[in-house]
């Protein structure tokens, strides 16, 4: 007599809420805050909510810049809004080595997050654009990485290559 044993693999999958976040004046992170946002979306248990952070020039002065008007299908994302994501990724220009106004203002205003740390240990990344070569884009990822880590976000990615696979840290694991 012969026994058949069938075994069953069920895959768990963990919801991860991530939230792409943007400052674009001209358009050019816009676009890569969107594939983010649609490649993120394409991964299974991933929940991917656009947003960008406010604007604090005047309709004055982005009309004299000659700026295109805002997306006005991604909403404007407030700073206690992040306690709601798991994960997060912030696009922006890069100026000289540096963010941009709108999102030095944006990471001001979570002072109170900072206060509570209510968002320590949550991974995040960059990605940035800039108009030419000497724009020290290198500076833009360290001064990013000061921010983050004045919130206590986990500046990502935290990996070590292993042959031809990348192993997390263990934290990083669940995400």
């Amino acid at each position: 007599m012969t026994t058949t044993t069938t075994t069953t693999t069920t895959k768990v999958y963990i919801m991860l809420i991530f939230y792409p976040s943007y400052y674009s004046l001209y358009g050019h992170v816009v676009t890569m805050a969107r594939e983010i946002h649609r490649g993120a979306n394409s991964v299974q248990g991933v929940e991917a909510t656009l947003w960008q952070v406010p604007e604090t020039l005047s309709e004055e002065v982005l009309e004299k810049m000659k700026a295109p008007p805002k997306e006005n299908d991604v909403a404007v994302i407030k700073t206690q809004q992040l306690v709601e994501a798991d994960a997060f990724i912030f696009g922006f220009p890069s100026r000289f080595g540096m963010m941009p106004a709108q999102f030095m203002a944006f990471f001001d205003d979570t002072h109170d997050l900072w206060g509570s740390q209510s968002l320590a240990g949550k991974p995040a990344g960059i990605f940035w654009s800039t108009g030419f070569h000497g724009g020290g884009q290198e500076n833009t990822a360290c001064r990013m990485a000061i921010q983050q880590g004045n919130t206590h976000i986990e500046c990502f990615p935290h990996s070590q290559r292993r042959g031809n696979s990348t192993v997390y840290r263990k934290e990083m694991q669940q995400y």
